[in-house]
Formats: structure tokens, sequence, C-alpha cells
């Protein structure tokens, strides 16, 4: 028995030593976690229950020179319902409702949502989709429904919110314009056009909030105030004008359309300022539909054909080696150099003619000649001048992936004996439509070559933050004497050269034409296709614009593929209807007088104006400016949606105008 009590002593104390040991742990672990490893579990505990959340800055939106909105950041909304949320009574009561009622706004039928709904509640599902890419005004709606209405923990909505850019003109302009976002599948940021060039500007700065996470998974603020507050983005200015860049989109996608053309460009540029009015881009889809893909105007770097020999009459004009008057012979319509032919579009050649004849009709055996035996002793010097004029490099704008120039130089490992000719009718040397039209524009501009620009100035509401000057490139390309000649070779090719078909009495244009063969030396005559263009400006005594235009690869089964008669009547419908739809009255004569019929007229109308009830009209069809100023005629307040034609109104035709009427026109 003494032995027993003996082993239980031992035991005891066994255990004793043992929860001892225990205690001096835990008390060394509390003191190791409280004093040792104190700061990292107290940090750590509190990015589990404190946490900065990002506030996103507002984005700066994108404006077109006369006002339009072209990119601004909307809210998009995406909602989903968590079917297990709501009780058994409140989901039989309200599914046949709810249903309904999204039936009205999404337009597929009642019962489809009920079987939906009920499908997901059997699969628990919580997180089923109901609708994305809505508007607040939609989400609105939804968010009111019956069920919905009780909310997420009671009605199971679930509602998904991001900021979405929007470019209210459509697909107009659309490459310029541009874009910002990041592809999940690099893992960094892409962009285009002015939204990328410019995104330091645009996007703003974050903001931070500090919150607490609380039960359920909630987190609340801490404090009332942020502890960085965001910045919103600035407004961006740009250059363009939406009524001409209307016009242009169009005139460019008509005849793309009609030639059947793989791809083509058009640019509209103020001639004393550079700034980009107009520019659109559109490349033929699979499916022969024209979308805005590649910036062609910046990015397309290419021989340029006879648009070219504007270089060839300037430098032989400010050289002095030979004058417009100059005869050459045109050898039949066709010379040859090394063994190759030069040769002119009209066969058998133009005779023996001057040299603003010959450019006028666009010779190319005229034009060589004249390049040639002046400078074939020292090409050097004829492709100095090319340099001079910035035709080598770079236009330097904003804009990324601008298409670099090629041009020749003598001692070259791509110089011969025929890159001297070849060049003076534009082939050997590459430049972008762009880089050619900004060569154009300083003769239209008396000399004075000046930066392509694309934006005026950064904003903040009302307050200008950066405003873009504008950026002389060369305050000489020529002298007065040779620009003055220079300007009359121009308007002649259009009056009777090879734009003639282009001349009205009514409208002075001036430019050149031009046809370049691209691949010729690439694919053989399978791969080879022509590039139609004309640049020029306009009006021709007074230019106000310049313009290019280029269109490649052309049907060429119509046999009409000259610049003259695929890109010239896009030139020629730009600049008419600029002129024709928005005139400009140098002096209005007699602005108070009173014209006795229009008084008369207008008295009369006023008086039956008065006499009948005023009625809501109908406006569906109705340009949205017209409409507006319709409405406010009547005392009607308008709010507007979108831009274009009116869609739909809120309130309907042939009611009564009540006080205070507010009415919504939707615009498409």
């Amino acid at each position: 028995m003494a032995v027993d009590d003996k082993h239980i002593s031992y035991r005891i104390y066994l255990v004793a030593v043992f929860i001892f040991l225990i205690a001096i742990a835990i008390v060394v672990k509390l003191t190791n976690i409280q004093w040792v490893e104190g700061n990292y579990y107290r940090k750590l505990a509190k990015q589990r229950t404190v946490r900065n959340f990002v506030i996103p800055a507002n984005k700066g939106n994108i404006y077109s020179a006369d006002g339009s909105l072209l990119a601004t950041s909307i809210p998009n909304y995406e909602i989903r319902f968590d079917s297990k949320a709501a009780n058994e009574e409140n989901f039989e009561k309200y599914i046949k409702p709810l249903s309904d009622s999204l039936s009205v706004i999404l337009g597929r039928p009642s019962g489809y949502y009920q079987n939906e709904l009920r499908k997901a509640r059997a699969n628990k599902n919580r997180y089923y989709l109901i609708a994305r890419n809505l508007s607040y005004t939609q989400y609105v709606r939804i968010k009111g429904f019956p069920l919905f209405s009780l909310g997420a923990f009671k009605g199971g909505i679930i509602i998904e919110q991001e900021t979405v850019r929007k470019h209210p003109i459509g697909k107009i302009a659309e490459r310029t314009i541009g874009y910002d976002r990041f592809d999940p599948a690099t893992g960094v940021e892409v962009g285009k056009g002015i939204e990328w060039a410019f995104k330091s500007y645009l996007n703003g700065k974050d903001g931070k909030i500090l919150k607490q996470k609380i039960a359920k998974g909630q987190w609340k603020p801490i404090r009332d105030v942020n502890e960085i507050d965001p910045q919103d983005g600035y407004d961006v200015i740009s250059t363009i004008d939406v009524f001409i860049q209307d016009i242009a989109h169009h005139a460019l996608l008509k005849q793309l359309e009609d030639y059947e053309a793989d791809h083509g460009c058009v640019v509209v540029m103020e001639t004393q300022t550079g700034h980009v009015k107009a520019i659109s881009n559109l490349g033929r889809a699979e499916d022969g539909s024209y979308y805005e893909t590649t910036n062609y105007a910046i990015a397309e770097s290419h021989e340029p054909g006879s648009t070219f020999k504007l270089v060839d009459l300037m430098t032989i004009l400010e050289d002095k080696v030979a004058d417009t008057s100059t005869v050459y012979d045109s050898k039949g319509g066709e010379i040859r150099y090394y063994g190759r032919a030069v040769r002119d579009s009209h066969k058998g050649g133009y005779g023996k003619i001057s040299l603003a004849r010959g450019f006028e009709l666009s010779s190319n055996t005229v034009m060589v000649q004249a390049v040639y035996e002046n400078y074939k002793n020292n090409p050097s010097k004829f492709v100095d001048h090319i340099k001079g004029y910035g035709l080598h490099k770079t236009l330097g704008l904003h804009f990324k992936g601008e298409g670099r120039a090629i041009i020749p130089h003598p001692g070259d490992k791509n110089w011969s004996g025929v890159s001297l000719p070849w060049m003076a009718f534009g082939y050997g040397v590459s430049v972008t439509p762009m880089q050619t039209l900004t060569y154009y524009n300083s003769v239209a501009n008396n000399g004075v070559m000046v930066k392509p620009q694309f934006v005026s100035e950064i904003k903040e509401w009302n307050k200008t933050i950066k405003k873009f000057d504008v950026e002389v490139i060369n305050p000489q390309v020529c002298s007065p004497e040779t620009n003055k000649k220079l300007k009359a070779v121009l308007l002649n090719v259009v009056k009777k050269g090879t734009g003639s078909k282009l001349y009205s009495k009514d409208f002075s244009m001036a430019g050149k034409t031009g046809t370049a063969q691209v691949n010729y030396g690439k694919a053989g005559k399978e791969g080879l296709y022509y590039a139609s263009s004309f640049v020029g400006y306009f009006p021709a005594e007074h230019p106000k614009y310049s313009c290019i235009v280029v269109v490649h690869k052309p049907n060429t089964s119509k046999n009409n593929y000259y610049g003259a008669d695929v890109a010239g009547p896009v030139f020629k419908r730009i600049a008419q209807k600029i002129f024709t739809d928005a005139p400009s009255t140098n002096k209005i004569k007699k602005l108070d007088s009173k014209i006795p019929k229009q008084e008369y007229s207008y008295d009369n109308y006023d008086v039956e104006a008065r006499k009948k009830p005023k009625l809501i009209p109908n406006l569906k069809g109705m340009p949205g400016m017209d409409a507006i100023a319709l409405l406010e005629n009547l005392d009607i307040k308008v709010k507007v949606i979108g831009v274009g034609k009116v869609k739909k109104q809120s309130i309907q035709a042939g009611q009564n105008i009540n006080k205070n009427t507010i009415i919504v026109l939707e615009l498409s």
C-alpha cells in the first residue's frame, strides 16, 4: 500500500512539473509576443482591421474646339442577385412582380426571369447575373423593383459599379481621341491618341481614406476626413471641330466605299495655327465596313508619288537654276536613266512645255529632267534642301508611333544612280501624310511652317492650366518670291492641270494630285497597288485651311485610281461643305433696319400663336439643338441625354403644357 502511495506521489510531481513548465513556456511566449514581437503583431492586427482604401479621382473630359464633348467618364452598373438572401415568404411574394418589371426594362419575357430566378435559388447561387452595362437611370429603376427594394440583406440585390470612358460623338475620330486602359494580359497600361498622350493631365491623382473592419466583413471610415483627398483630372480642349470632323469623316467614308479601298485618311488643318480641325483614319474590315483602326495620317510612312514634286519646284526656284518658264522636252512621255524608264501617265508625253506646265500636268519626264540636269553633279545639294524643309525627321507630335521619314543621301548604302531621278517624282523616299500636309501648309502660310497641334489648352473648369501656343518649325521655308510662284502653279493645277475636274468658278482651291505605286518591288504584280492622294489648301487667295486626302488600294477594275479621281473629290467635298454650310460674312450692312414684309409676317405669327393652345410638339427625328430651341420658346425646361437627333421624348406629343413642365429628350 505504501508503495502505491509512493508511485502516486511521483506521478503528481511529474504532472506538477509538466504544468509548471507549460506555464513557464506560456509566460515566455506571452513576454516574447508582448515585448519582442509586439510591434510585428500590432502592425499585423492593424493591417487586418484597418486599411487604406483608394478614392479614385474623377478623370477629366476631352472637348472639341467648339465645346462638344468628345470623351467623358460615366458610371456603368452591373446587377446581380443573391438568391439565398431573401426569405421564402418574400421570395414567393415578389418573384412575379420582379420578373414583370425586369421584362419591361431588359426585354425578355417575364417567364424567362421567373425560371432563371427560381433556378438560381434552387442551386443556391449567391451571385446570379441579372444585367450588366446599365446606365445610371436603368440602375435606379431596377434598384426600386419589388424584392430588390428591400435592399442587399433582405432583397438579395448586389450592385457593382465601374467607371467607363464614353465617346458621345460615336466612332468619329475615335483613333485620335484614343484610350488609356490597363491590359490584364501584360499587367501594364496601354493607350493611344489624346487620352494616352495627355493622361498626366486627364487622370488626376487618387485619394486615400482609412477604414476599419466591422461585422460581416464590412468597412467603415475611421474619421470624417480623408487621409489624402483625390485631385480630379483636368479637362483637355482639343483643336478638333465636330462640324468639320463630321464632314471629313463622311466624305472619306463615301469614297472608300465607292472604290472598295483598303484604307485611307484625311486631315484638315488651320493654316496659320496648325490646329488640326479634323482627322479621320478608316480601314476596311473583313465584312467590308470601315473602322478607325490605325492612325494612318501620323503612323503610315510611304512613298508619296507626285505630291513630292513641290519639293522639286521649290528647290529649283530657290537655287535659281531654272524658272517656271524654262522649257523642257517631255520626249514622247518616256526617258531612261541607267536602263530604267521614267514614264508620263499620258502616253506620248506633252511635247515641249514649261517647267510650270510640267508641274501642273504632273509630267514625270519634265520634273525628273529639271532635277537631274541641275543636281546630277551635286545630288547632296538637292537632298540638303529636303532636309532643310524638315521632311527627313518626325514632327515631334505628342502621339506615340509617328512614322519615320526616309530620305536617302549620297553615300548611303542604298544610294544609286537612279536615286536622284526617282526622288524627283516621289519614289525612293518615304513620308507620312501629316508631314506632307505640314509642308504644303507652309506654302499656304506664306512660307511659315507651323507644327500640327491637336490640343489647344488644359483647363480646370474656367481656369486655364496650360495653353499650347502656335509652334513655328521653320519661319521661312522659302523666299517670298518663290512662295508666290508656287501658289500660282498650285492654283493652276486645279484650274487647268491634273486637278481640273475639281475646278469650280464659284470656289477657289489650290493643290497637287498624287498617284503612287506601292509595293512595286516586294510582291510582284500581285502585291502592287496604288495610293491616290490630293493635298492643298482653300480658299486659294486667302488660305484658311489646308487638307490632305490619301486613299490606299482603290479598286483598279473601275480604271480610276488617279489622285484627281479618287482623293480629289473628297478634298473638294470637304472644302465646299465647310464654306457652303458655314459661310462667313465680313460685313453686315443695315443690321438695325426693319424689313416691312418680315415685320408683317412676324406680327401675324405672334397673333396666331397666342390664339392656339400650347401643346407638346412631336420632336422625334428632329436635330437636338432645334428641339431644344423650340421647347425653350414654349417655356419648357429641357434635359438632354446623348447627342444627335431626338429618339425619344418623356412627354408624348399633343399633351398640354403645364407650368414648370420638364421634358427629357433622348438623342442618338
